[in-house]
């Protein structure tokens, strides 16, 4: 049995206020008490806005360029930052945007209209956007020049770099070009999602008359201009690099597209646009065509951000406010160069000693050279595997001895994000070439991977696949794979079920949990989904899984109140990506007002307050930003010693709940399920070097400053890399 107080603590904590805290023992005591005040559970100020929370992450992951990381993985932060904010104008705040036009007067759970919540927006992150330029001129950019990575103003130049570089405008700039005028005969011409532009003033000298124009930086080229064919120095000392700025090569170079006019000055600016697509799927004879037509239109949606250097003078700026028909609240001035994403360019160079130490995932021994193959394996135990610390290779390996074992009759699968060149794309195709029947849900409206996927569900359909694009109003969001199979004692089903996208590369970069079963019950709860999602079923009761949107909100909130009957023997640990659901958040506090100990690993959003007094004083929050992006969802509820431990794709969201099909499944096997509770969710509690506490007023404190002295902090991410320890029956 597993103990009702696992996975607390492991250090003295100080509040923020500096005080001493009372022994832990006695604080639950106190917390205990009975007969708590009524509280209105819905008052507005005990939920943290949704917008508020997620700046707040992203936050988070901007200090990761001030943290101890190396120096080119500092810089992979702040490009991630800037890439995140970029997503976050053009879905989130257009939304808002949207709302406010509309006239919307419904407020969020925290009780902001929508105009009242841009405004915040737009105040939080003035501030944040000029931290980030500050750590990129003050901080990153100096000590990348100190490694020899050198990031140069063009007026850095020396004459001779300028004239070498201007051949090489000529040659590979120009012709990709194109100057689009703006005057009464010709309209302002169309600027594009995330493009970045300059802004060219030009004077006739004929006439004298002042023009306006402008220039796309092509995003077909690097951003960043290396500079070692043009710089004898750096050919000599191969270690030195050197780039300069392609928009700064460009506007030193307009002459040559503006001939017979005088170059005034230029400016860049950058454009986001509302890309959060409206489907009407019901009205649709083809999804896949719709989708098609709706990622065209994506190009052409409404402006919710300009970016502008802030040197631009106002004439300028009101040319660009005008013809885009923006508001002084969608302009964000920015020392510095903008879309600073593109810093990503920098984190490919062949610099390993500025990187993480490269490390090489695990393969539990119990997958190693296996007489008889995995099958063989899966038929003696389940296989739970940790990513990015036990290697995706397992899965791929799964689908292609399914794709060439005779008795494998059939295949199908959920893809939702799946990347470039995915193994088990082909591992599905090759199993259709020998034969075998595979169905594969492809889910279309994965956002910003759409073309991708409509990539991929043509290239299966083209082998002979059966692809299938999810249901109406309804995203397919959960991972699983079926396989069919005929042994000696009849037909078996074989499962893999993950809380992550079958996706090789992200498979090294999230945290997630993948599990391996021959199940029964599993791979007939299985088949339910798959018909359930490929043809008219309409299964609502699952042997086992948790379904959205049929189960799942029903389930875990009967797991929630489940404690809450049980009091201070309660127990509840939660890990996963965003919790906004506003019922889940109530029971929630029931919980915690009776007496339950509530841990929550929440990454990114959280909308719920801890430590509110006879409300959430139960409640802790931590938040974990490190290396890897902490991706896997675990739900543990201690259930007076016989407790229950669900795994999957879902977060406590809406959209999640009630918009998506989900699916979590448990883990049964007592050992199993120990070591998830024990190496898993109590390591992460013990993190005390990259973990958040959230506040109850939305802050984040960095746990390391709450701790009582100066010993050696703890960091969950580094433990599991260094543990290997393996997540199967085996050991």
């Amino acid at each position: 049995m597993l103990d009702a107080t696992i996975a607390t603590e492991p250090a003295q904590e100080k509040p923020a206020s500096g005080k001493p805290e009372k022994p832990a023992s006695e604080k639950r005591k106190s917390r205990a008490e009975p007969n708590p005040p009524p509280v209105d559970l819905r008052d507005p100020s005990l939920y943290i806005n949704r917008e508020l929370s997620n700046i707040e992450f992203n936050r988070r992951v901007l200090h990761e360029a001030q943290a101890d990381h190396p120096l080119l993985e500092r810089v992979k932060f702040l490009a991630i930052f800037h890439a995140n904010m970029d997503e976050f104008f053009m879905v989130r705040v257009s939304g808002l945007k949207q709302q406010f036009k509309l006239g919307v007067t419904a407020t969020a759970p925290d009780g902001l209209l929508p105009r009242e919540q841009l405004a915040n927006v737009h105040r939080t992150l003035t501030q944040l956007f000029a931290e980030s330029n500050a750590i990129w001129r003050e901080q990153l950019h100096p000590q990348l020049s100190e490694a020899n990575v050198h990031v140069l103003r063009y007026e850095e130049l020396s004459k001779g770099q300028r004239n070498k570089l201007r051949a090489y405008f000529e040659r590979e700039i120009f012709p990709v070009l194109t100057p689009l005028a703006s005057d009464p005969t010709r309209p302002f011409p169309h600027i594009s999602n995330l493009s970045l532009n300059l802004a060219v003033q030009l004077r006739d000298p004929r006439t004298g008359d002042l023009h306006f124009a402008r220039v796309k930086v092509p995003p077909s080229l690097p951003r960043l201009v290396p500079l070692k064919r043009f710089d004898p120095d750096q050919l000599s000392t191969p270690a030195v690099q050197k780039f300069v700025w392609l928009e700064e090569v460009i506007a030193a170079n307009l002459d040559r597209l503006f001939l017979g006019m005088t170059v005034v000055s230029s400016y860049p600016f950058r454009v986001t646009r509302n890309s959060d697509m409206e489907l009407q799927e019901e009205e649709a004879d083809d999804l896949l065509l719709m989708m098609e037509d709706n990622l065209r239109q994506r190009h052409f949606g409404s402006v919710v951000r300009l970016e502008i250097d802030q040197n631009m003078p106002p004439d300028v700026r009101d040319i660009l406010m005008s013809n885009l028909e923006v508001g002084s609240y969608d302009v964000y001035t920015t020392d510095g160069p903008l879309g600073l994403s593109s810093l990503w360019e920098l984190h490919r160079l062949e610099r390993p000693e500025l990187k993480d130490r490269p490390f090489t995932p695990r393969t539990p021994p119990s997958l190693q050279n296996v007489p008889g193959g995995v099958f063989a394996v899966l038929r003696q135990r389940e296989i739970l595997l940790h990513h990015p610390y036990d290697s995706f290779s397992p899965v791929v390996n799964l689908l292609e001895t399914a794709a060439e074992d005779p008795d494998v009759l059939a295949i199908k699968m959920t893809l939702y994000r799946v990347g470039s060149n995915p193994p088990v794309v082909a591992a599905l195709k090759k199993a259709r070439l020998n034969n075998k029947q595979v169905a594969v849900v492809v889910e279309l409206k994965a956002r910003f991977d759409e073309e991708t996927n409509i990539h991929w569900a043509q290239d299966l359909e083209s082998a002979g696949v059966h692809v299938a694009y999810g249901l109406i109003g309804l995203k397919t969001h959960c991972k699983v794979t079926l396989i069919i199979r005929r042994e000696r004692d009849g037909i078996r089903r074989y499962v893999h079920l993950s809380s992550g996208n079958y996706n090789s590369t992200t498979a090294r970069l999230y945290t997630d949990t993948g599990f391996m079963s021959r199940d029964e019950e599993l791979g007939a709860d299985a088949g339910d989904l798959f018909n359930f999602l490929t043809g008219y079923s309409r299964q609502e009761d699952f042997r086992k899984f948790l379904v959205a949107p049929v189960s799942i909100r029903r389930k875990l909130l009967e797991f929630i109140k489940r404690e809450t009957a049980l009091g201070p023997k309660g127990r509840i640990i939660i890990k996963c990506n965003s919790l906004v659901d506003g019922e889940t958040i109530r029971n929630l506090y029931r919980a915690s007002q009776a007496g339950v100990k509530v841990d929550l690993i929440i990454r990114g959003i959280c909308c719920l307050r801890p430590g509110i007094p006879g409300v959430s004083d139960n409640i802790q929050v931590i938040s974990i930003v490190s290396r890897f992006l902490e991706h896997s969802r675990i739900y543990y509820f201690h259930n007076d010693g016989d407790p229950c431990l669900y795994m999957g794709s879902a977060d406590l969201m809406p959209r999640n709940l009630d918009r998506r099909v989900e699916v979590l499944f448990p883990i049964s096997d007592p050992d199993m399920l120990r070591d998830v509770v024990e190496n898993v969710l109590a390591v992460c509690l013990r993190d005390t070097a990259k973990s958040h506490i959230l506040q109850s007023d939305g802050r984040y404190i960095p746990r390391r400053y709450l701790l009582d002295g100066d010993g050696p902090l703890f960091d969950s991410q580094r433990w599991f890399l260094n543990q290997g320890v393996a997540r199967d029956m085996d050991e």
